[in-house]
């Protein structure tokens, strides 16, 4: 499998290519501002079928190897596919793996504390309701 281009800002990676209205109107989704601050997630998508059913497994290898990425977001059959659009974010530092999920409307904060290290993964994971999806701060 060929590598990923390292991107400016965050990553988000499509790994299911059975809809493309679906993806074009998540990218959309993903670049609103904010409602309440206005606030964006800073991400660079990378769409190419090469990458069709990669897991967070295998994320790591297919990163360039000039690649400092804290952090993924995979945008998988789930998170087209289910009602709250759940997207997967990979651990790639502290505990490469790992992972939990986020709504759309989330993702710029996952987004913008990890770009900072204003926040850490672990604190996402703990943040996340039992179904390991992050829904935001209470």
């Amino acid at each position: 499998m060929k590598k990923i281009p390292t991107t400016e800002n965050s990553l988000v990676l499509r790994t299911h290519f059975s809809d493309e209205s679906a993806w074009e109107a998540f990218c959309a989704a993903i670049q609103q501002p904010n409602e309440d601050i206005g606030f964006t997630a800073g991400v660079d998508f990378v769409s190419d079928s090469e990458y069709a059913g990669l897991t967070p497994e295998q994320l790591p290898s297919v990163l360039s190897e000039d690649s400092e990425r804290m952090f993924a977001f995979i945008i998988d059959q789930d998170a087209l596919s289910r009602p709250d659009h759940p997207i997967l974010v990979v651990d790639l530092f502290d505990e490469p793996g790992r992972t939990f999920r986020v709504i759309r409307s989330e993702m710029w904060s996952v987004e913008n504390n990890l770009s900072i290290a204003n926040m850490g993964f672990s604190e996402f994971v703990e943040a996340a309701g039992p179904d390991g999806v992050f829904r935001g701060f209470a």
